[in-house]
């Protein structure tokens, strides 16, 4: 669902958003809708308990260049009360190529890399009638190739926002469980799992991954 009537004023007053929500709700009961996304980013997480939904995607990392500044400073998602956030962590496409007139996808590309180093969330918007110009258009073909390529290259999943919504419910309930002085990750889908240890490394932080066959083993390092 997006938004009621995109006119910028669903979380301008409580008692209004509360007869917008139950609207909303309709619909998403109507079309058996689980996710949302408020207009022009506006938010006001307090209030998303009114909402009938599984996920939510309203909330940019940061917001330099939107309209209600601030954001939720993490590139991966994170519980709203029962509700999932699925951040925004990337510069909205017109942003990109109204405000900024960037058309090389040096800043996209570098967002991706920043996010995916952390194996985050890497979430983008993009409007049809903001691609609709030459140059613009080889800049969205050009964030798809690299998208593909990282995809093709096993270094990332390219899910509906629902699934990720599904995932990291499922992440949520599984535990870390020591075996000796090993690790291993028990819970409902821990077959997809994978543990993943930070190490100090001068004054930044490495991440490793194990690999998909890898047993619990013992690391020297502390677990996240």
């Amino acid at each position: 669902m997006h938004d009621l009537n995109h006119d910028g004023r669903l979380f301008r007053d409580y008692a209004e958003f509360q007869r917008r929500a139950e609207r909303i709700n309709g619909y998403v009961r109507d079309w058996s809708a689980r996710g949302f996304r408020s207009g022009a980013l506006y938010r006001h997480a307090d209030w998303y308990a009114a909402l009938n939904i599984a996920y939510d995607m309203s909330i940019p990392n940061v917001a330099h260049l939107e309209i209600q500044r601030g954001g939720c400073c993490t590139v991966m998602p994170y519980f709203i009360g029962n509700i999932v956030e699925l951040p925004l962590t990337t510069t909205q496409d017109y942003s990109l190529l109204h405000i900024l007139r960037d058309f090389t996808n040096e800043l996209w590309n570098n967002q991706l890399k920043l996010v995916t180093d952390r194996h985050g969330l890497a979430s983008f918007i993009t409007h049809p009638d903001y691609l609709d110009t030459q140059p613009a258009q080889r800049a969205y073909r050009a964030l798809l190739d690299r998208l593909s390529a990282l995809r093709d290259a096993g270094r990332c999943w390219l899910p509906l926002p629902g699934e990720v919504e599904r995932w990291w419910r499922q992440r949520h309930e599984m535990r870390l469980v020591r075996v000796g002085d090993a690790w291993r990750i028990e819970g409902p889908g821990s077959d997809r799992a994978r543990i993943a240890y930070a190490e100090l490394a001068g004054d930044g932080v490495v991440y490793s991954v194990e690999s998909t066959s890898a047993p619990a083993v013992a690391r020297p390092t502390s677990v996240s």
